[in-house]
């Protein structure tokens, strides 16, 4: 009943804090295997020559994870700035209400 006494939401268990951990993580391996897969077949020619990349493979991969690090933070806040916008719109606006101010 910690909620009727300022607790706010029930803080979640350890086994949820770590399924949480868990599904971050496997969001977090996706987009780095994205993000591989992605500038591999952008910047690298299927036959390597050497074992290190030349200048211009290593421009361009930096150029590639740049740009696709800016682009998914750029959706991440975007898709947060929806979100917030829906909860607005569904709560009730400040001041409403049983008081009526």
């Amino acid at each position: 009943m910690s909620f009727l006494f300022g607790g706010g939401r029930p803080q979640p268990s350890s086994q949820e804090k770590i399924a949480l951990a868990e599904a971050e993580l496997d969001l977090i391996q996706d987009m780095y295997n994205r993000l591989a897969a992605s500038c591999t077949r952008k910047c690298l020619p299927k036959d390597y020559r050497e074992a290190d990349l030349n200048k211009g493979e290593s421009v361009c991969v930096d150029r590639c994870v740049a740009k696709y690090m800016s682009t998914n933070i750029k959706i991440g806040e975007k898709m947060q700035q929806d979100a917030a916008a829906r909860a607005g719109q569904a709560a009730p606006s400040v001041g409403g209400g049983i008081f009526g101010r």
